[in-house]
């Protein structure tokens, strides 16, 4: 079903243990255990800096006129920003021929050896490709860092932590919200199911153990944003920047994700893509809610211009993070250090 059609009808199990392997500068896995899942440990820079270039809903067919702007759009981020990693939060492509088009949209950052990992959006395996060979297919590209399928829903769920000093200073965790909800009477984008808040929870507990009982702050990120943008936008005490372009369009489900983070107390912000006019930051109950910025072309809607995409930047010892937007042409916005800055 087509995203805009959608929108018209809408009026413990955990996984195994986790090995750690490092990925060095070419982000190749230098430690990871046959048959174990094992989760990417990166190094600050020697400047104490870590910078995460998401991108979102690039919605690429390759061949087609209409996506040539998606792809200059991807070369020039990389090529400004010179990324430590990049995570794309899904909706990947938008037409056949699926291989090809991941190929030659995801060979921008791995053919220039910048690490990369991807969380699918609801519209990757609609081409040809089921899920699971999307996310194999991107898992073979030279430079990819996702990890195996864990057992539970979704594919690409996955932990990136960042170290300093022999510790974990930050985490990212990638989480797959999936297509559609497979119950039909739900009638519905698909949620973060049980088992895979089982896990992020898992693995917070663990890391909060190694590092003497403290949460070690996190970033998350998915596709399709949580149900709480609603009351969040209802809220006259959030507080709100950049462009707020149409309403969010999550699941109609409330997994209770966000409540967990809070119980955690770990994730400082919730990361997601799906909605193309939207890139705001928002500050709700201590905690921000983003969107990336569109990093498309012509393929689909898109009414916020230009294109571009959000950074993220990390800082050893630090539980702040600074957050910017690049847009084509080179055009900075929404400069931010949090919370100091919202």
């Amino acid at each position: 079903m087509k995203r805009r059609n959608f929108l018209k009808g809408l009026t413990l199990a955990a996984a195994g243990t986790l090995v750690p392997f490092h990925a060095d500068a070419t982000g190749k896995k230098t430690s990871a255990e046959a048959g174990q899942a094992a989760n990417p440990n990166f190094t600050f820079n020697k400047e104490g800096k870590f910078k995460i270039l998401q991108f979102t809903d690039t919605h690429f067919i390759t061949g087609d006129a209409r996506a040539e702007r998606a792809l200059a759009n991807v070369r020039e981020m990389v090529e400004i920003e010179k990324p430590d990693l990049v995570i794309h939060t899904g909706d990947i492509i938008y037409g056949k021929p699926a291989k090809e088009s991941l190929r030659e949209l995801l060979s921008v950052f791995s053919s220039r050896g910048i690490p990369f990992a991807v969380t699918l959006g609801n519209h990757d395996e609609e081409f040809g490709m089921t899920r699971r060979e999307v996310y194999d297919y991107v898992r073979s590209l030279p430079h990819n860092v996702n990890t195996p399928p864990k057992n539970m829903h979704g594919m690409s769920n996955d932990l990136i932590t960042i170290s300093s000093g022999g510790r974990v200073k930050w985490a990212l965790y990638l989480l797959d919200t999936g297509n559609q909800s497979t119950d039909i009477k739900l009638g519905t984008y698909d949620y973060l199911h049980f088992d895979q808040i089982a896990w992020y929870r898992e693995q917070s507990q663990r890391l909060r153990e190694a590092n003497g009982g403290v949460p070690v702050p996190a970033l998350a990120f998915s596709h399709i944003p949580v149900y709480e943008h609603f009351q969040a936008l209802d809220d006259r005490k959030k507080k709100l920047t950049g462009n707020w372009g149409e309403a969010p369009c999550p699941s109609t489900i409330n997994s209770g994700f966000f409540a967990q983070t809070q119980e955690m107390a770990d994730v400082r912000a919730l990361i997601s893509g799906h909605d193309h006019d939207n890139d705001y930051v928002m500050k709700w109950r201590e905690k921000y809610l983003i969107y990336g910025r569109y990093s498309g072309g012509d393929t689909v809607y898109n009414n916020l211009k230009p294109n571009g995409c959000r950074l993220f930047e990390l800082t050893d010892g630090s539980d702040s993070f600074r957050t910017w937007i690049r847009v084509s042409g080179g055009g900075k916005e929404q400069e931010l250090l949090l919370p100091e800055d919202l």
